[in-house]
């Protein structure tokens, strides 16, 4: 059963990749838009304005994820660039806050990084 999939998506799916939100959609308008009395022609057009659109929407939502890691990297290098304080610290500093806070530049690059890692991964 097709579960009113294109061959390019059914094919994404058996690849293991996952259907983005768009792609589902596509699946439900293909279901609604394609009654089985359609005469050949127009759904072979249907089909492939579908799949046309299926494939944009995937374009669309890899380039927001790729952005997604982009601005997790620049957040990371300007934790970085905070981060370069304790270069100037010494185990003799009075202040002993400024530790905690640097611990916390620490915890939240370890965020950022997850963050980019798994907008990565969505690609």
């Amino acid at each position: 059963m097709d579960r009113g999939l294109g061959k390019g998506a059914r094919q994404a799916l058996e690849r293991g990749a996952s259907a983005a939100p768009g792609s589902e959609l596509i699946g439900r308008l293909r279901r609604v838009l394609r009654p089985e009395q359609l005469n050949c022609a127009c759904r072979e057009t249907l089909d492939g304005a579908l799949e046309r659109f299926d494939r944009l929407e995937r374009r669309r939502e890899s380039r927001r994820q790729l952005a997604a890691a982009r601005d997790h990297k620049e957040r990371i290098a300007a934790l970085l660039s905070f981060l370069s304080d304790l270069d100037l610290l010494t185990e003799a500093e009075s202040d002993r806050s400024v530790f905690e806070e640097l611990a916390l530049l620490f915890v939240e690059i370890a965020r950022s990084a997850e963050a980019g890692a798994a907008a990565l991964r969505e690609l």
